[in-house]
């Protein structure tokens, strides 16, 4: 076999099962199957029938995208559609990130993909990403890039080392659950920025008495504190829908909310930042972004 030959079905099922930490007998167990035809598999002696590779990728968790891979590595088709976000067959599930993203107003929320980049969100993101250059919102922005790019969000962040302990560790592990080399990628290049002068970048102790980790930030609007919740389709059947996630925020306390109120009625007032505070006037850049994309056609 030449070295650039890709990779057998066999060998792949092994390195998801290596992947989620199961024997091949605990995953023989969980498929109904056989250690001996597991191994078989996994080894090249065996071909596995297009059952069995959906069977064993059911149980290994393995995501639809790479579901696909294991089918084509087998020498089948593939089982999932992949369908451009803005298509007609993803006209309800754009309706639906739509609505989400309209209904959590005042408060900011943003729909992103698989590499978290931003494919819809509401007018409320502006708060956040109004004073961030262009250049890092161009076709919607990636959200590790935002957080964590030294003309980003980070120079604003008020507890910067917290956000960024807990951005690479979201990242890192979503790459190693995956095995997606693209996260991979994205998270040698986010954690090889450099902290905004004056920043450590090292996480202090978590505060013990708080319920998640907050994002502090300085705004043209004050200071503000929030929290995010992800929401994501249950049942995916296509690989673009599985790949999809509304992250939400919520204010932490009562400023940030009185805050995001007045944002949404015209009264921001840029308190902190008044030299800056012409940075709300883009907001509306965000009432219809999927217009950019595709993502609200």
């Amino acid at each position: 076999m030449k070295t650039d030959d890709p990779p057998g079905v066999g060998r792949l099922l092994r390195e998801w099962r290596q992947r989620r930490k199961l024997s091949q007998l605990d995953l023989a167990l969980r498929a109904d199957t056989s250690t001996r035809h597991l191994s078989c598999v996994e080894t090249g002696r065996a071909r596995p029938s297009r059952e069995m590779v959906l069977r064993l990728a059911d149980h290994l968790d393995v995501p639809l995208r790479d579901r696909n891979g294991l089918l084509l590595a087998a020498g089948y088709a593939p089982a999932y559609r992949e369908s451009p976000l803005g298509s007609e067959r993803m006209a309800m599930a754009r309706a639906a990130l739509r609505t989400m993203l309209l209904r959590h107003e005042p408060h900011p929320a943003a729909a992103v993909d698989g590499m978290w980049n931003i494919v819809d969100r509401n007018r409320a993101m502006s708060v956040l990403l109004g004073f961030v250059p262009p250049r890092l919102t161009e076709s919607g922005g990636n959200v590790m890039r935002l957080i964590l790019h030294p003309e980003g969000l980070a120079p604003r962040c008020l507890n910067f080392a917290e956000v960024r302990a807990h951005a690479l560790g979201r990242l890192r592990h979503q790459a190693a659950a995956t095995g997606r080399r693209d996260l991979r990628d994205l998270y040698e290049e986010v954690s090889a920025y450099p902290p905004p002068p004056g920043l450590d970048p090292a996480p202090g102790p978590v505060d013990p008495t708080g319920i998640a980790v907050p994002l502090r930030i300085r705004t043209p609007y004050g200071e503000m504190s929030f929290f995010s919740m992800i929401a994501t389709f249950g049942a995916p059947a296509d690989v673009t829908l599985s790949e999809l996630a509304v992250e939400a925020f919520f204010p932490m306390d009562e400023e940030t909310a009185a805050r995001l109120r007045a944002f949404a009625s015209g009264g921001g007032t840029g308190e902190g930042d008044g030299d800056e505070s012409g940075a709300g006037d883009g907001a509306g850049a965000g009432d219809e972004p999927g217009a950019r994309d595709g993502a609200g056609s």
